[in-house]
């Protein structure tokens, strides 16, 4: 017995803790939307006083109609017809003009609180730190600003107003129901227990349903945004057989899902139209006998029954609301899941301005892991002076890119410290930092737009001079003057339009008009032919000339005319010096150099 007695309490305790929780969430919840209406406080309570008013008015008719009949047809008294249906008619207008009004009120509160979240969570998304987005898919994150923020449109400008006039109109007629004949009023009963079976029934499979197709929806959209940002991998490999199945099946399983939603309907809503029709039959058989008898009017016969239809749509139009209910009840879990993501890397309370630097970069005993991975740096040290040209050479994986995202306080040590001038990177701001930073990847990435737009990109107000003469710096003037519209040539999304090494020319005027102090190349040679790369050696000297330099290259060329060549090894230092210095160690970096040196032969 003690035993029953303790496994029943622990389980309430359970459902406590789990209706606590889902009451904390709720609470969330209501208070988000709040949050979303309150800088339109004004028209969100017009949309309420219009809302409210239409549903007064709404509940009207039936009673005119029994008036009419009981005081006017039934007696022969023209002006009581006459006076009915005027105010039938007014009835009517009123209604019009306060739906109208309703409509016009919630629509447009909610459009702008929709319009307000997509701008705070595209502001939001800017702030996370880089890591989120290597944690995350494309396709997931752009599902939360796109198809979650249409669910909850529908909530919002629809589902919300939809839920307060059902639910006073379900209210209303109930209360007008049992005013005009309490002995009808408790027949119509006997449905409603089978009328809440069905209904619990349906929520309760519809909320599995709705689920997943709210999964199989965010997964269709991030395997598009993947397979099409990777589409010329698709098409090298000649994958598109394999794409096309993969997306078909997926697609499937979201028209499955959608499927189930359709047969839930297709047994429910037919389930309420027959018992709403047994409860009519019901008023009919037992009003019908009252009438008969004559204690009850033609008229509150007619009346009852036009009230008993408008009792059972709201139980409908309540129904498949908790559908969108649900779905917008999840987006707006999944949105408020990123609006409460906080960056990996903050600002300190007390950050300040980096001063302009010279560019004397520092690595004390640095150790790093990317999560919790083990470290991929240890105890890493280098002291680089200002002006100098590293470049950082070793396997892959031995962390190059790495101390590049560290340097520009992409990720923060796990221990030790990295300074530029003797400032610790975590006691200076991030934006003033990486405003003294360039860095050129390995494929430069190229914004819809100009050509002209690209290259200014670090310096928007850059007069067209500026700009060429970026361009003309490290060769890029070239091809750009073959163009058509030269300078104001459109790229396309992603620079698809100009080849692999003219984006990469105009990634490097985009970095030279940037003027920065510390420059990072991370590959950026690597997608640039051995001719093309001559070319533009003149260039990439003025760019390196007079900055401190961070070089991640396989090229012999650049790796040759460093100052200081690093050679890591799963995240350490095993050599570093001059080229021809460590040819002469004979140690690591002379089994590199040949290694590279046979690949160009």
């Amino acid at each position: 017995m003690r035993v029953w007695q303790a496994g029943s309490h622990l389980t309430d305790q359970r459902d406590s803790r789990v209706d606590d929780w889902s009451w904390r969430q709720t609470r969330r919840r209501i208070g988000t939307l709040l949050r979303l209406a309150r800088p339109h406080r004004g028209r969100t309570a017009l949309a309420l006083v219009t809302l409210v008013g239409y549903t007064l008015v709404a509940l009207l008719p039936p009673y005119l109609v029994k008036v009419a009949v009981d005081d006017g047809i039934t007696t022969g008294d023209l002006e009581a017809l006459t006076i009915a249906v005027a105010a039938f008619i007014a009835a009517g207008v009123a209604a019009f003009v306060l739906s109208a009004a309703q409509t016009f009120f919630t629509g447009w509160v909610g459009e702008r609180a929709l319009a307000d979240l997509r701008i705070q969570l595209f502001n939001h998304l800017q702030r996370l730190s880089l890591g989120y987005y290597e944690r995350n898919r494309t396709g997931a994150i752009i599902s939360r600003i796109t198809n979650d923020v249409e669910a909850l449109d529908q909530l919002v400008t629809d589902g919300i107003s939809s839920l307060v006039q059902n639910s006073l109109v379900l209210v209303g007629t109930a209360i007008v129901l049992f005013l005009l004949d309490w002995r009808l009023a408790l027949a119509t009963l006997i449905v409603l227990p089978l009328m809440a079976a069905a209904t619990t029934w349906f929520r309760a499979r519809s909320n599995r349903a709705y689920k997943r197709v709210r999964e199989r929806l965010g997964l269709v959209t991030a395997t598009l945004a993947e397979d099409i940002s990777g589409m010329r991998v698709v098409q090298s490999f000649t994958r598109e057989p394999s794409s096309q199945a993969t997306f078909r099946g997926i697609n499937e399983r979201y028209r499955e899902a959608n499927y189930e939603t359709v047969e839930l309907s297709g047994v429910y809503f037919p389930t309420v139209d027959i018992l709403s029709s047994v409860a009519t039959a019901i008023v009919l058989g037992l009003g019908g006998a009252l009438v008969i008898d004559g204690s009850l009017s033609i008229g509150t016969l007619l009346a009852f029954t036009l009230y008993l239809a408008n009792f059972f749509d709201p139980v409908q139009q309540l129904s498949q609301l908790y559908n969108t209910f649900l779905s917008a009840t999840a987006a707006l879990d999944r949105i408020t899941h990123v609006l409460d993501e906080e960056p990996d890397v903050v600002d300190a309370p007390q950050a300040r301005e980096l001063p302009e630097i010279h560019g004397r970069v520092h690595f004390e005993c640095v150790r790093f892991g990317y999560g919790t991975l083990p470290d991929v740096l240890h105890e890493f040290e280098l002291d680089v002076e200002p002006g100098t040209t590293v470049a950082l050479v070793g396997h892959t994986g031995a962390g190059k890119s790495t101390i590049a995202k560290l340097l520009t306080r992409f990720y923060d040590p796990r221990a030790g410290q990295i300074t530029i001038d003797g400032h610790d990177l975590r006691d200076v701001t991030q934006s003033s930092l990486r405003r003294q930073l360039g860095i050129v990847p390995q494929e430069g990435f190229l914004f819809s737009g100009s050509i002209a737009e690209n290259i200014a990109f670090g310096r928007p107000h850059a007069s067209r001079s500026a700009i060429a003469a970026a361009a003309q710096a490290v060769g890029a003037d070239t091809f750009v003057a073959e163009l058509p519209s030269g300078y104001d040539t459109e790229v396309g999304e992603r620079g698809f339009r100009l080849s692999l090494g003219q984006r990469q020319l105009i990634a490097f005027a985009r970095a030279l008009l940037a003027n920065p102090r510390i420059l990072i190349l991370d590959e950026a040679t690597s997608s640039v032919d051995i001719g093309t790369e001559r070319r533009i050696e003149g260039g990439l000297r003025r760019l390196l000339s007079g900055r401190t330099a961070f070089v991640i290259a396989h090229r012999l060329s650049t790796i040759r005319g460093a100052d200081l060549i690093v050679v890591l090894d799963h995240g350490r230092i095993v050599e570093q010096g001059t080229h021809d210095e460590l040819m002469a160690a004979r140690g690591p970096y002379t089994r590199l150099y040949g290694d590279w040196a046979a690949e160009v032969a």
